[in-house]
């Protein structure tokens, strides 16, 4: 698959957390574990997706490749920097 039309979706527990799925297909068809953990989507954008898109945090080869073949592509955020986590764990 070089290329498809996918909707992506903003999960509400998990900031950062997106998914991509093929247009064609429906959030209520994925399994219930993926959907318990990402939580109440949230459509960001509908996109014709092509192996040589530039994506912020993903390769669209990848994400084109894992919906082929799972359905879906889930992009978690990245980790925090250490340094982040020391500032804040006394709050």
């Amino acid at each position: 698959m070089s290329r498809e039309i996918v909707r992506i979706y903003r999960s509400t527990r998990d900031p950062g957390a997106y998914l991509y799925m093929a247009k064609k297909n429906r959030f209520e068809d994925l399994p219930e574990g993926l959907k318990t953990i990402f939580g109440r989507p949230v459509v960001v954008t509908d996109m014709l997706l092509t192996a040589d898109k530039k994506l912020a945090r993903a390769d669209a080869s990848k994400v084109l490749a894992q919906i082929a073949e799972q359905g879906f592509y889930l992009q978690m955020p990245p980790p925090k920097e250490d340094y982040l986590l020391d500032m804040n764990k006394d709050r």
